[in-house]
């Protein structure tokens, strides 16, 4: 039986701070006991499977690495139709694709959550490396106490 709420990291942990989704979101799986409530799935680099993820949930929220020109480690709180993503598919692959695109195929099929946030953070660098960079990492606890505000 699927839970009302899921928490979904998106990224890349092989390309440095394209991660801190799926870092956020490890943390949170680590400590998954305090939360029963709330599933949290390391969605990778996503794909048309985020679609069944997303189905029959009252809550979502979606964190990932995003280009907003803002400065590296700011971290933005966003409802879908806030977001306007300027994402370049290469399209050879059905594990790429873009987060709005299937937000928007749910409510096509009727089967999107009634409330999703995404949260956006700066990157300072994406680039193939493990680990975040500095920036990132002394924001990380910062960025849990945020997501936590959300599924509380």
């Amino acid at each position: 039986m699927k839970k009302d709420t899921i928490v979904i990291g998106l990224g890349n942990l092989i390309m440095t701070d394209e991660g801190i989704g799926c870092t956020i979101v490890g943390h949170f799986s680590a400590h998954s006991d305090d939360w029963p409530g709330i599933e949290f799935i390391d969605g990778g680099t996503g794909g048309m499977n985020l679609l069944h993820m997303l189905a029959g949930r009252k809550k979502v929220v979606i964190i990932d690495c995003a280009k907003m020109s803002e400065e590296p480690g700011t971290m933005k709180r966003f409802a879908p139709d806030q977001v306007k993503s300027i994402k370049q598919l290469s399209h050879y692959s059905l594990h790429e694709v873009d987060i709005l695109k299937v937000i928007q195929m749910a409510e096509q099929l009727g089967s999107s959550p009634e409330e999703v946030i995404i949260y956006g953070i700066e990157p300072e660098k994406i680039e193939f490396g493990r680990g975040l960079t500095e920036t990132l990492s002394a924001r990380l606890s910062g960025y849990i106490k945020q997501v936590t505000k959300d599924i509380c």
